[in-house]
């Protein structure tokens, strides 16, 4: 929909040319092809870096849980990749890039081959295959683990241009911090590395608490649920948070938006979030496409005047 990605679903071309794409966060705990989208996106990057564009990733709260063991919405279907993956990935010698950026392009026959062995399926009282499937997903995310180690290249505050891209938000107290300080933080202690024995503390800045950069809400809560005063001081905040970094336009996930992608706080903050996997609200795709800043809201393709939505950037 975006002119990004060739419409041949077997092809996985970059079709951007040196378009910049930014996804958001929460790729983990949507359903059950996680690892082959973080394979199709980190295709896409390399794809789209020999022709001058990029595909940056953000992490979300859903990536700094899943690291830290907290499996609880995991998809049924994700523990099976997990397993599938783990048996693919002996093939490769411990080649980590070649076999992660392969596997999309496998996934689906392995997909079909193991539903026709036995115990293909999540049976509610198949408590032995639950647990390999935990098992394979803990040794994939762990700390120092091969995939949260790929999820550590990745940053939770990205500047692009005049852009801020996070996934709840940015707010005076982590830029008081430093972006690249939290940045630095959070991909430690995905990959495990200290100089201490015990391995790094959680960074509580940017993964804990409701005012950290993953979980808060502050810019994204729904308009309907704010007291005029809430809504005039995250404005105000936004403003503050902005100049301070020298940004123009912040860019947020986290808060599924049931009107679809919108702006907030006079315009300075666009949320993107609709919830359109399977595993959240199954919504229709939409896209935030920015140039010169000016933003506009591509919702679909079925006509020359109705298929965008054009909402400037002030």
């Amino acid at each position: 929909m975006a002119g990004v990605l060739s419409p041949e679903s077997d092809c996985h071309l970059w079709t951007g040319g040196q378009t910049v794409l930014v996804q958001v966060g929460d790729i983990l705990d949507r359903g059950e092809d996680e690892i082959a989208i973080l394979s199709l996106l980190s295709s896409l990057n390399m794809q789209a870096k020999s022709q001058g564009g990029a595909v940056f990733q953000v992490n979300g709260n859903h990536e700094t849980m899943n690291v830290e063991g907290d499996f609880r919405y995991v998809d049924p279907g994700s523990f099976d990749e997990c397993m599938r993956y783990l048996e693919y990935l002996d093939g490769f010698d411990g080649n980590w890039d070649d076999a992660f950026l392969n596997w999309v392009n496998v996934s689906e026959r392995w997909k079909e081959e193991y539903r026709v062995l036995p115990n293909g399926d999540w049976l509610p009282l198949n408590f032995v295959k639950k647990q390999k499937g935990f098992a394979a997903r803990a040794s994939l995310l762990k700390q120092g683990g091969p995939l949260a180690c790929e999820l550590a290249r990745h940053p939770v505050v990205l500047v692009v241009n005049d852009w801020i891209f996070c996934h709840g938000g940015l707010l005076p107290h982590h830029v008081e911090y430093g972006l690249e300080r939290i940045n630095k933080d959070v991909s430690n202690w995905m990959q495990g590395s200290t100089e201490g024995s015990d391995g790094p503390d959680l960074p509580f800045i940017a993964t804990r608490g409701y005012d950290s950069v993953v979980w808060t809400r502050f810019y994204s809560q729904d308009s309907v649920e704010r007291t005029l005063r809430a809504w005039n001081l995250s404005s105000l905040v936004a403003e503050q948070t902005l100049k301070s970094v020298g940004a123009k336009g912040m860019v947020v996930g986290h808060t599924p938006q049931t009107r679809g992608v919108n702006c907030k706080c006079d315009g300075k903050v666009w949320c993107v979030d609709v919830g359109m996997s399977y595993g959240v609200l199954h919504s229709r795709p939409e896209v935030l496409e920015i140039i010169n800043d000016r933003a506009r809201v591509i919702k679909d393709r079925r006509g020359p005047y109705d298929e965008m939505e054009v909402l400037d950037y002030l």
